[in-house]
């Protein structure tokens, strides 16, 4: 399973081909999954040899299908796309003109698939002036913190998963906030010290974030093998479980008998 914290800092063009190069371990990292190939490592695949470059991109094309649509599939919340225009976004990035658009969908002119282009440019627009001012904003607080002679701020707000159902103010952690609730709940050789769960939001988020990297994001778990890991954390191990779907942190199969880490 990827830290958060990793894909958040990758940079656009990482993000474009959804995988990183670490220099200090000298290996290419999934952005979606965290799957690792080493650098210098042939990788059989299909019947081939693949370097660990080719065998990230490979990996990406075929476990994951599209970096893009991916994207997309993160919904509003991040890409500020509307759900018709996700749709008309996909339609868009295979090729068809704005006449093949109309005749697929619902859509009543060229006029209004053209609308909509503009729309979706004028965000792109948007989006870059954002990046822009977060980027020189950040800039400029660390060389205030720098100046401070300070190693880090304990108002420094931490990553969260890319899934998170509804993002809002119980998001809004500081690391403080989740050193002391670790702290609470933890204990320092990472034996459960958890009696009652919290009420307040943030120290569940904070909880959950932990137990969840007990999980491999490329594994399928029954119900049972979900069942047994959260129970040496707390004795109710369904509440645990139904907060994991709730907030986005776990996906189950129609039928409830199998469970993964959402991506």
């Amino acid at each position: 399973m990827i830290d958060e914290s990793t894909f958040w800092n990758a940079t656009i063009n990482e993000l474009k081909q959804g995988f990183i190069f670490d220099k200090v371990d000298n290996n290419y990292t999934c952005l979606i999954c965290g799957q690792q190939y080493e650098a210098g490592v042939i990788y059989p695949v299909d019947n081939l040899l693949y370097d660990a470059h080719k065998a990230v991109q490979h990996h990406i094309r075929t476990q994951h299908s599209s970096v893009f649509n991916y994207y997309l599939g993160l919904g509003k919340i991040y890409t500020g796309l509307s759900a018709s225009q996700t749709e008309l976004a996909k339609l868009f990035y295979k090729g068809y003109s704005d006449k093949e658009i109309v005749e697929m969908t619902e859509s009543n002119s060229t006029s209004t698939i053209r609308n909509q282009r503009f729309s979706i440019r004028e965000k792109y627009k948007q989006a870059k002036i954002l990046t822009a001012l977060v980027e020189m904003l950040e800039e400029q607080m660390a060389q205030a913190k720098h100046g401070r002679q300070m190693a880090s701020d304990d108002k420094d707000l931490v990553d969260f998963h890319r899934t998170a159902t509804n993002v809002d103010e119980r998001y809004a952690i500081t690391q403080a906030e989740k050193d002391a609730v670790l702290g609470r709940y933890f204990g320092p050789n990472n034996e459960v010290l958890i009696h009652d769960f919290p009420a307040k939001e943030k120290k569940k988020i904070i909880i959950m974030q932990h137990i969840i990297k007990e999980f491999e994001s490329n594994n399928n778990y029954t119900e049972k093998q979900i069942n047994e890991v959260l129970k040496k954390y707390y004795d109710d191990y369904v509440t645990i479980r139904r907060y994991l779907i709730q907030y986005g942190f776990l996906d189950r199969s129609k039928d409830g008998e199998h469970y993964w880490i959402k991506l």
